[in-house]
């Protein structure tokens, strides 16, 4: 069993305040492999301190002594990408190769477009004749991360942050803890001044609604469900706080009759991947009636060909979904899609054939599925695709905005024109157009109730700045 109890403040790893074991779990086989310590107010408290007092030095510093630990950053975490991969795999089940290339190359990549874009990145301006404008760091960030992506989310958060001069104080999930303690190993190995980066382990109801309500906390940003993030929102409302949320999604992917024959089969391994447990997944299918019945089969067929195993397991396959509480939920909700009559073509209720232990979902796929349907509706957030068919670009349309969310949704079409009307008319963040991937750097984020955050790159380093305009700014 590691002994993960301590946190990181002030530079220093230091115990809590007062004990209170939690012990984290291994999902491929349901035993814990560590135990870690829920943070308390005392913990909360002298993280805020730590990072209230680092901020005057660290917001004067300039941009250049910022990108060269951000450098730093970048090149310690690559050294320890094997470390970071284990711990992953372990906490949150990704499987091993996956957790390699995809979990632990999200965060390289998004810390690496944070070098690239703080190079360039104006924080003062002219405006006007004599008027002159400053970009200030809003102060000291309460960073609230997921266990889906853990380093995702992290670098997304903590290289905006520095990137900005803000100082921080980081709530990891506490079912996934032990990727951001490493990630705080490298934040000291860097050499960031104390009190700039400070960890914290605990829930939300706990550390979570602290941070949120803390009067030396400027800013939350959050990722997670719809429903903490209005929980966060309201909480930090007394004080003023600004709060960026990117919160869930139920993307629609519209495969037109144009389309290349594999968009089914990219778009239901886009589902299952990580578990599909990813908040842009393209969870509900919507195909031109005419492709309608053959994208049915090939979408089981995926599923049928998508191997489940252990974490541990090399090879391509995915693994368990986090937590018992996950499962049951995914399980719940498979079976609400068979009670409200949508037609199961492959996948279902309970765990993969030979695996008896373990939080592991069999790939499912529903077909002929109604848009008011509960799997259509709710982020299921795991490997469930949800089928429906339509006979125009009016009513893909009209489906596909269909939803309280607006992250992501994709568009398969040979059509440019067709692509870009759509692009316009659909309600959310992000189109992906032909499964083409974001730049470095692009801006991550919804509308509606997935959250306005935008996250990455410059677009990511402006969430954490304030604007001061001056006037009467002689040349």
């Amino acid at each position: 069993m590691l002994d993960k109890r301590q946190f990181y403040i002030n530079g220093a790893w230091v115990n809590p305040a007062e004990p209170n074991d939690f012990e984290v779990i291994n999902p491929s086989n349901e035993e814990p492999f560590a135990v870690i310590s829920l943070g308390g107010r005392q913990d909360t408290d002298a993280a805020v301190a730590a990072a209230n007092a680092a901020f005057p030095a660290w917001a004067a510093t300039s941009r250049e002594e910022r990108l060269e630990l951000l450098e730093k950053l970048l090149a310690a975490y690559k050294a320890r990408a094997e470390e970071m991969a284990q711990a992953m795999s372990q906490e949150m089940g990704a499987p091993i190769d996956w957790a390699r290339s995809a979990q632990v190359g999200a965060g390289s990549w998004h810390l690496q477009g944070f070098v690239d874009a703080l190079r360039d990145f104006t924080f003062e301006y002219r405006f006007a004749t004599d008027e002159h404008h400053i970009l200030e760091p809003i102060g000291v960030a309460g960073l609230i991360t997921p266990w889906n992506w853990p380093m995702n989310q992290v670098t997304l958060k903590v290289g905006a942050a520095v990137a900005a001069g803000c100082t921080m104080v980081l709530k990891p999930s506490e079912i996934a803890p032990l990727s951001s303690m490493l990630f705080a190993e490298m934040m000291d190995e860097a050499g960031f001044p104390a009190g700039v980066f400070n960890l914290v382990n605990g829930d939300g109801p706990g550390v979570g609604t602290q941070l949120s309500t803390h009067p030396g906390i400027a800013m939350i940003s959050f990722t997670g469900s719809t429903r903490a993030g209005i929980q966060i929102s309201r909480a930090a409302a007394p004080t003023m706080k600004r709060v960026a949320c990117e919160l869930g999604g139920k993307g629609a992917n519209i495969i037109f009759e144009d389309a290349p024959e594999k968009a089914v089969k990219i778009g239901a391994m886009k589902v299952f991947n990580n578990s599909g447990q990813s908040c842009n997944a393209p969870t509900r299918m919507l195909v031109h009636r005419s492709r309608y019945d053959a994208a049915v089969e090939q979408a089981a067929s995926q599923a049928e060909a998508t191997a489940v195993g252990p974490a541990s397991a090399e090879g391509r396959h995915i693994g368990p979904v986090v937590s018992e509480a996950q499962f049951g939920k995914i399980q719940d909700l498979i079976q609400k899609g068979i009670d409200e009559g949508a037609r199961l073509v492959a996948g279902g209720p309970g765990r993969p054939k030979g695996l008896n232990r373990g939080y592991f979902v069999r790939p499912t796929v529903f077909a002929d599925v109604r848009n008011d349907m509960t799997i259509a509706q709710t982020e299921i957030f795991g490997p469930v695709l949800s089928i429906i068919p339509f006979d125009s670009e009016e009513e893909a349309i009209a489906i596909a905005n269909d939803t309280e969310y607006g992250l992501t949704n994709y568009v398969q079409t040979a059509d440019a024109e067709r692509a870009k009307r759509m692009a316009r008319r659909l309600k959310s963040g992000m189109v992906e157009m032909n499964y083409k991937s974001f730049a470095q750097g692009s801006p991550f984020g919804g509308v509606k109730m997935s959250g306005l955050a935008r996250e990455g790159g410059r677009f990511g380093i402006e969430e954490y700045l304030i604007l001061k305009a001056v006037s009467g700014w002689e040349k």
